[in-house]
């Protein structure tokens, strides 16, 4: 037996060293018998085989994006690859929870993939660019600009994604914190990676519920703009953590965005605002 286990090793040290004379490259991040189709980077369990798409997708108009490293990038860029367009900001956060699972898809998905980082902060750029670093974001960062607000609207809460297609339509918005396995079947459907993914066709869903971990950036019947960014973020962050007392379990934030008829949150929200302000 133990000759055999030798004779055998033997083999496949030939079999091997054979393969890397020969110049044999190692993939592994591919799929096996496939070299130019990437393997998933999240397990089967959290990737669904069915995933949701918007009927009646919009396309988007002609973009131009200041990244905070100094290049200009247009919508053109992007044209034939799937774009993610992630609205986020320093402070909240879910944010922060998703961004390594974006990261971890961008440098997978190099070349059928482009992510942008939208980033809502109000203070110095430099916060936004020493956050960008320190995580080690390895796609384009912008700022929000009344351009992009137009073009992809109806941002009231972080993180909000946009999945764009390799045509440039809006296929896709997903509002708040969002399995990585659904944002990269999407993607390895859209890129037509993998055949054997399944869509179902459903109504725009730009005005989804807010959910989850969601961090509600514009909150119906208040006025923060009043507020200095400082006092905004406090707020906001406020409104966010703090449940509202009509027994719906939410937020008051999330409340005030699912039944803007509360007669309860608003009140709260206002003296939370009127607190804030006063500091």
């Amino acid at each position: 037996m133990t000759r055999c286990r030798l004779e055998l090793s033997g083999v496949l040290v030939i079999l091997v060293g054979f393969g890397l004379g020969c110049g044999a490259v190692v993939e592994p991040d591919s799929v096996v018998g496939n070299p130019g189709v990437p393997k998933p980077v999240f397990d089967q369990a959290s990737r669904p085989d069915t995933i949701q798409l918007v009927a009646d997708a919009v396309s988007l108009p002609p973009l131009t994006l200041q990244t905070l490293d100094g290049r200009t990038l247009t919508s053109d860029d992007f044209r034939g690859k799937v774009t993610l367009v992630n609205f986020w900001a320093t402070w909240c956060g879910p944010c922060r929870a998703e961004i390594p699972d974006l990261i971890k898809l961008q440098e997978r998905y190099a070349t059928q993939l482009q992510v942008i980082g939208v980033s809502t902060d109000e203070g110095p750029t430099q916060v936004v660019e020493d956050f960008s670093t320190q995580f080690g974001i390895n796609y384009p960062v912008v700022m929000s600009t009344p351009e992009l607000n137009q073009a992809f609207p109806g941002v009231m809460a972080l993180p909000t994604s946009f999945i764009v297609d390799p045509d440039g339509r809006v296929v896709r918005t997903h509002v708040g914190l969002v399995s990585p396995g659904i944002l990269e079947q999407e993607t390895r459907f859209l890129a037509e990676i993998d055949p054997n993914i399944t869509v179902d066709l459903v109504e725009n869903d730009r005005h989804a519920l807010l959910v989850n971990a969601a961090h509600a950036t514009e909150i119906p019947g208040l006025d923060l703009a009043t507020l200095t960014p400082t006092q905004r973020v406090t707020a906001l962050q406020r409104l966010n953590e703090e449940l509202c007392n009509c027994g719906c379990q939410l937020t008051l934030a999330q409340c005030r965005i699912n039944d803007s008829a509360c007669g309860f949150s608003l009140p709260l929200a206002e003296e939370v605002v009127a607190e804030v302000a006063s500091l």
